[in-house]
């Protein structure tokens, strides 16, 4: 049905048009002809975006990794599922078959359930890349439990706060986790974070890189006995299109993370049939995507997009420079890649190192390249289109967010023509559209404003985790009747949209999204500052970088200015991570602030990135004096 795999530009108008006259008949007849479904569904759609409430096919009973792994074990029960591309070259690649994919998840789903994991319970996962982390998540998909996948590289304060948002009573993680020529104690962080957990009574430790951890008795057990002795076939839990698939955390632009819940139904049907067009995945592929299952891209494009299409998927425990800035290259023709998805953080660092750790590898299988996280900057996708795909692979520049659950606006391949920088056209389904300041649409092209989208699509989060208030405030209130990303966009003449940058406080650095509040919080702790404000400013190789203009209280005055700032960014990486350090901080005497007393970031971003010329309207600052100073010290 070629509703389901679009192969030219024409098609893609048909369908196109079809989904946004009958959205329900649309996604009816894609859930209906290409998933398995234990119950049909009462209604395809209910919808509200005012309380806001969101149904997509509700009363339908199914269990997802029943059309992610069974459904393929007659046909495809011999073909690779995963292939596991260790961060160490010379330690062998794991490839694991459906069928034996099948049995591991069963194995880990048993013993998930007897550790006494329930249908409804939540389960934390602070797993390095490594096939446990797919085959984890799958397993508590199987038996009906919610999965919280922790990013690896999150402190362990960091992970404290999401076990016990969440409530989750087990946590699964590892002995320690490889990155390049490092090796991180995972167990360590987790023993860390459990000193602020009363509520976990269960760890199960995978055995990674062997060193010596502390095993708590009564807490904590090895997972590889437990598995060794489990039963290889699990019944999967029957559970409604609606119940809770998972909660992933993404940072706000105001205090705590947001647990976003994905429920199961429509997140299934929306990640499969979004992998299979704007990859276009055909049976005998090889796709790679270079993300971490920390992040929405992995759970949607590595696990549930491409197992639920029977596909073969790559996961990569390693970082692009190590053993040397070749190593993403040497995989993909190692492993005969064909889709390759990765961030422009990536492809920007990779560009200015010598061309030869390029060109000496064979990359004649790639079909389809892919970027993720942020805008990909002009200069980067002529790299990325000359060198990796030598001009014969479509760039697919994905716009989407963890709040989405998959990709909403994207070029899809031999189809719509590609324009670098920009995201193209929506995915069928998705109606788009730009705000100005009033909240009013503005129609027609060549214009730019706040992007919102009109009408629900499958995979749209349905809440934040035990705040549906703060889900309403952040993504309804702000445009009546729409869902408001938080994003600027451009359209142009032909109606292709162009993603301009977050709206309000969250800086998206190497394609993660840092909420600029944490972050400030974590400073406001040191001892010797008294306040302190993060913006963004341009950045060669992240695309953003963070910039912290930072009050000294009287006792930090005469203090070394260099051991500061080593002491502001060790306390960042303790609260947060070492991903939201700081590039540039300036030490000031003060901040601009309105009469109201809100910092006005506006400046503060203007003078970070070095563009003083005009700064706007100042006339509402209480104190426009504290700006020259600024600006004459960040000289």
């Amino acid at each position: 049905m070629s509703n389901y795999h679009i192969k030219h530009l024409e098609e893609y108008f048909q369908v196109y048009r079809k989904s946004v006259r009958n959205p329900e008949s649309f996604w009816e007849e894609v859930a209906e002809e290409h998933f398995h479904w234990r119950k049909r569904w009462n209604s395809v759609l209910e919808w509200d975006f005012t309380t806001p409430e969101i149904k997509w096919f509700d009363g339908a009973e199914l269990n997802i990794t029943e059309n992610c792994i069974d459904r393929h074990l007659r046909i495809r029960g011999d073909k690779t599922a995963i292939i596991f591309e260790p961060n160490d070259p010379k330690e062998a690649a794991e490839h694991i078959t459906y069928t034996q994919l099948h049995e591991r998840v069963c194995k880990f789903a048993n013993v998930l359930k007897d550790q006494g994991v329930k249908k409804g319970d939540r389960v934390v996962v602070y797993l390095p890349m490594i096939p446990e982390l797919a085959i984890s998540i799958l397993a508590c998909a199987r038996i009906g439990a919610v999965h919280s996948v922790v990013f690896a590289g999150f402190s362990s304060t960091a992970l404290a706060t999401r076990i016990n948002d969440c409530g989750a009573k087990i946590v699964l993680t590892s002995d320690g986790s490889y990155r390049g020529n490092k090796t991180i104690d995972l167990k360590g962080i987790v023993d860390d974070a459990l000193e602020q957990c009363p509520g976990v009574d269960t760890v199960l430790v995978k055995k990674r890189t062997g060193e010596k951890v502390e095993m708590k008795a009564g807490r904590d057990q090895w997972i590889e006995p437990l598995l060794d002795k489990a039963y290889s076939d699990c019944v999967p839990e029957i559970v409604d299109a609606e119940h809770p698939l998972f909660i992933l955390y993404t940072s706000g632009s105001t205090g705590r993370p947001k647990g976003m819940v994905h429920t199961t139904g429509g997140y299934m049907v929306y990640t499969a049939y979004t992998f299979k067009n704007v990859f276009q995945y055909r049976e005998e592929d090889v796709y790679w995507c270079t993300a971490d299952i920390g992040w929405i891209t992995g759970h949607s494009y590595i696990v549930y997009g491409p197992l639920a299409n029977g596909a073969t998927t790559v996961m990569f425990e390693g970082v692009p420079s190590y053993p040397d800035h070749g190593r993403f290259w040497e995989v993909v023709e190692k492993h005969k890649v064909t889709q390759f998805y990765t961030a422009p953080t990536a492809i920007r660092a990779l560009a200015k190192k010598d061309l030869d750790f390029v060109t000496k590898y064979d990359l004649s299988s790639l079909k389809v390249l892919g970027t993720v996280g942020e805008p990909i900057n002009e200069e980067a996708w002529h790299w990325y289109n000359d060198h990796v795909g030598n001009k014969k692979c479509p760039i697919v520049d994905t716009w989407w967010q963890t709040e989405t659950g998959g990709i909403l606006i994207s070029p899809i391949p031999f189809s719509t023509p590609t324009k670098p920088t920009y995201a193209t056209l929506p995915m069928p389904g998705i109606q788009p559209a730009l705000m100005d300041e009033n909240g009013k649409e503005i129609k027609g092209n060549q214009v730019d404003g706040r992007l919102c989208i009109k009408f629900p699509w499958p995979s749209i989060a349905r809440t934040i985790w035990g705040d549906h208030k703060r889900y309403r405030d952040t993504y309804f209130a702000a445009f009546e009747g729409m869902y408001f990303t938080g994003d600027g966009a451009l359209r142009d003449e032909v109606g292709y949209y162009r993603i301009t940058g977050r709206v309000d406080d969250v800086i998206i650095v190497s394609g993660h999204n840092l909420g600029t509040a944490p972050i400030e919080d974590a400073i406001n702790e040191h001892p010797a500052v008294a306040e302190s404000a993060i913006v963004g400013f341009p950045h060669d190789i992240k695309g953003n970088a963070l910039y912290g203009f930072v009050i000294l209280k009287e006792t930090g005055e005469g203090r070394n200015r260099e051991n500061l700032e080593k002491e502001i960014n060790q306390l960042i990486t303790e609260h947060i991570g070492p991903i939201a350090k700081l590039d540039k901080i300036q030490f000031v005497e003060g901040l601009p602030k309105t009469r109201s007393g809100k910092i006005m970031r506006r400046i503060l971003r203007k003078i970070a990135s070095k563009d003083t010329d005009n700064l706007g309207d100042t006339s509402t600052l209480l104190n426009p004096e504290v700006v020259e100073g600024i600006i004459k010290e960040s000289k």
